[in-house]
């Protein structure tokens, strides 16, 4: 199969689909690899790795897609990228259709078969091309609120940490998934005040254990939800409901009750966030002020740190890539965990979550799927 990686063009987004490590396991299973120049240069990747490597160079993103059968990306294609794929043709990338109709319209008029990484299964029931991404977005959290929460950036002036004699800062943290989890440790080690709140008893279990008490634990109630954001400094949004739009779990009216100059960092904001005046932001205008407080909602926060993201994200993709890339649409029909991966195929939605969010009707992926 021909395999095309094209430079990621979204604002300020410095990750790679493939990288040279990545490009050499395709051509070891025969595959022909096709990369746009200069894609890899953030990652200290010149067209020279990328050609010792395997890989063939092209001018421009045009050419990559024209010539392959098959695009490893980072992010979800942009307009210009969606006009250029065709029917036949697959997409292996991050998505997040179910907040963004336009996307979702471009791809099902392509006739292209769209595989998403925060879909993707595993037999553990977790996501885990996912995962890694979630792990970094949610160590940045702590990083941006706290730079956001310095006076000469618009916050409130409170150093998470504290000193001797001084309190800590609070951070309330929404959910206790791998994002809340990565938030936790970060607020932690720089010796803030923690609360992390989750609906699921089990889980809040296990964060107690692996804490050991240095954190507190909240079962997520209205209440609850209410008094620690309300009692905090930086909130972390880190709720997910695979596939689907984040539920608003904090409203407008709820800001009024905040800390005022307290910082909201949402990194729902991918599924449309989960608070209700969240909107995407980029790393070039990170924040806006909304009744007086501080909103961060960069949608691509691990782009930030590409040499540490794009090698955890393709450690993660290269086996279920493989796969596609040596099977096709066999590999769809033949694991479970891919077949959750597939959101689009021949102009239908095939996730149940993103129909359900945009008013699709629910092709179901083995229905759809013919393969020879």
């Amino acid at each position: 199969m021909r395999v095309g990686c094209p430079k990621e063009i979204k604002n300020n987004e410095y990750r790679v689909g493939l990288t040279p490590g990545s490009v050499r396991e395709y051509v070891a299973h025969g595959h022909e690899v096709i990369v746009e120049t200069n894609a890899g240069v953030a990652i200290d990747a010149d067209d020279g790795v990328y050609q010792a490597a395997g890989a063939k160079i092209v001018p421009t993103a045009k050419d990559v897609f024209d010539q392959s059968d098959m695009i490893v990306k980072v992010k979800e294609p942009q307009p210009s990228e969606w006009a250029m794929l065709r029917e036949g043709q697959l997409l292996y990338t991050y998505l997040h259709l179910a907040p963004d109709p336009e996307q979702t319209k471009g791809l099902v008029e392509s006739g292209c078969t769209a595989v998403a990484y925060e879909t993707v299964t595993d037999d553990h029931g977790g996501l885990p091309l996912l995962a890694p991404m979630s792990e970094v977005a949610g160590r940045l959290a702590i990083q941006a609120g706290a730079t956001a929460l310095q006076k000469a950036n618009g916050g409130r002036g409170v150093l998470l940490g504290g000193v001797p004699g001084v309190l800590p800062g609070k951070v309330t943290v929404i959910g206790g998934g791998v994002v809340g989890l990565n938030a936790a440790k970060m607020a932690v080690g720089l010796g803030a005040d923690v609360t992390i709140l989750d609906r699921s008893i089990p889980r809040l279990r296990q964060l107690d254990d692996i804490f050991n008490g240095r954190v507190h634990t909240r079962y997520s109630t209205i209440e609850a939800l209410e008094q620690e954001v309300f009692s905090a400094d930086v909130v972390v949004g880190a709720v997910l409901v695979a596939g689907a739009a984040a539920p608003k779990l904090v409203t407008r009216e709820m800001l009024s009750g905040m800390k005022k100059a307290a910082v909201i960092v949402d990194v729902a904001i991918d599924q449309g966030g989960c608070f209700e005046t969240s909107h995407a932001t980029t790393h070039s205008d990170p924040t806006y002020e909304v009744d007086g407080i501080i909103h961060y909602c960069v949608a691509n926060m691990p782009g930030a740190v590409p040499v540490t993201s794009a090698h955890a994200l393709n450690n993660a993709t290269l086996h279920y890539g493989l796969q596609l890339a040596d099977k096709g649409l066999q590999a769809i029909a033949e694991d479970r965990h891919l077949r959750a991966g597939l959101n689009v195929h021949r102009g239908r939605i095939t996730n149940a979550p993103v129909a359900e969010a945009l008013g699709y009707d629910l092709a179901e992926p083995a229905a759809v799927l013919q393969v020879a």
